[in-house]
């Protein structure tokens, strides 16, 4: 720990505005992390019928991205937490930016597997360095606000990469979509990995060799990341089903339903991320438990919510209904994520973000759609979209148990 009469070390911000410099770039790379990651579901009609592709064989182009994704996340959270951050970032950025661009002169299948298999590698080495790295520039007491505004990223991001791929792609076609998104995140390479290391928060010594190891069994983590897993199985259930069921259930057309779902995970997603973190970080000098206090009472109040708005009979309660959902879904979003930074030592936090990844996607939205569409083809999609609720729910009941532990594992971790 460093004196009071001891001149900070050369990596060690010296003012408030490296932090503020730190969080407008980190999110400006966010951005791009989701357009890019979702452009691909906005061009899907047309790289089918131009390829000529089954179902199956455009549902592997996703799941070539999600795979590398989850599989290359560990070993970047080993390498973070012993090496430079903002380079391994920056490598991530200019990796899955060609590899975007590369999509874009695809000359078929093969090559466009390849190049969104590049873009999980890309994509995870930033994933999983790029919140501890953030934090390290703020104080835990204002660690929610800060990770809520870089987490906007994820509904802006996506709205974003449904936009501009479609009308991108409807213009000019699919390829063209791919270059526009991908070539920008070139530019903001060379910047990120400039950024000046900030001092890792904690007692600074070396990485525990066991690291992983000590992750499961630090309670708070392994209770809190199935919270997460949880939350992700019914947003990714919900992200690739409801445009469907506002089709067959409500009558409306692919390009109206996409609009209106598009536009309540715009404003639900900012204004349910930005109110989560205020609250977090208000409970969290209170109580220990404040963080999850705020994801817990989200997720009861959003389970009924997204109950009502699959049963509900009429288009207007549907939609009401699944605003009121998401926005609770949304407000756990910087609170559960600061969790994870409060309870493990700065020499394991990237490989705690690894951890998280992998489990979060492998038990979530990596396996939900499938599920779902299961469960639709025995017993009708409506009831198959049920599932989600009761994910939901379960959050909450790993919210809570994660809230019995926490105020222990926060002082083992030094915070």
């Amino acid at each position: 720990m460093l004196r009071h009469d001891t001149p900070a070390p050369a990596h060690l911000p010296r003012h408030p505005s490296a932090g503020r410099y730190a969080l407008a770039l980190l999110l400006g790379v966010n951005l791009l992390n989701y357009i890019d990651r979702q452009v691909l579901y906005a061009v899907f009609p047309l790289i089918k019928a131009d390829l000529a592709l089954s179902d199956t064989a455009l549902g592997l182009i996703g799941s070539a991205f999600m795979v590398c994704y989850m599989v290359s996340a560990p070993f970047f959270g080993w390498w973070g937490d012993r090496g430079s951050r903002p380079r391994l970032a920056a490598a991530g950025l200019a990796l899955w930016s060609v590899a975007t661009a590369a999509a874009g002169v695809a000359p078929g299948y093969r090559s466009l597997l390849a190049a969104r298999a590049a873009v999980g590698i890309g994509e995870a080495s930033f994933g999983t360095v790029s919140p501890g790295l953030l934090s390290d520039f703020f104080p835990k007491e204002r660690r929610a606000r800060i990770l809520a505004l870089f987490f906007l990223a994820i509904p802006v991001g996506s709205a974003l990469g449904y936009l501009l791929g479609g009308l991108i792609g409807h213009r000019f076609g699919w390829h063209a979509a791919f270059l526009v998104v991908g070539l920008p995140g070139l530019a903001l390479a060379v910047p990120l990995g400039l950024i000046r290391e900030p001092a890792r928060r904690g007692d600074g010594s070396a990485p525990a060799p066991d690291g992983y190891r000590s992750l499961l069994r630090n309670r708070t983590f392994v209770t809190n990341t199935l919270a997460m897993a949880a939350m992700t199985f019914a947003l990714g259930g919900l992200a690739q089903w409801i445009p469907t069921f506002l089709f067959r259930m409500h009558g409306l057309d692919v390009a109206r339903g996409n609009t209106l779902f598009g536009a309540i995970t715009v404003v639900t997603g900012i204004c349910g991320t930005l109110t989560g973190g205020w609250l977090g970080d208000l409970l969290q000098r209170r109580t220990p438990r404040g963080q999850l206090l705020v994801s817990a009472w989200g997720f009861v109040i959003g389970t009924p919510a997204a109950a009502w708005a699959i049963l509900a009979p009429s288009l207007p309660h549907c939609l009401g209904a699944m605003f009121v959902a998401e926005f609770f879904l949304f407000l756990n979003t910087g609170p559960l994520n600061t969790v994870i930074v409060n309870v493990t030592r700065p020499t394991v936090r990237s490989m705690a973000f690894a951890v998280n990844i992998f489990f979060i996607h492998a038990l979530g939205d990596a396996i939900s759609p499938t599920v779902i569409g299961w469960l639709s083809d025995h017993l009708g999609l409506r009831t198959a979209l049920l599932a989600t609720p009761i994910a939901i729910l379960a959050a909450a009941l790993f919210s809570f148990l994660c809230g019995t532990s926490i105020a222990r594992d926060m002082a083992r971790a030094g915070e």
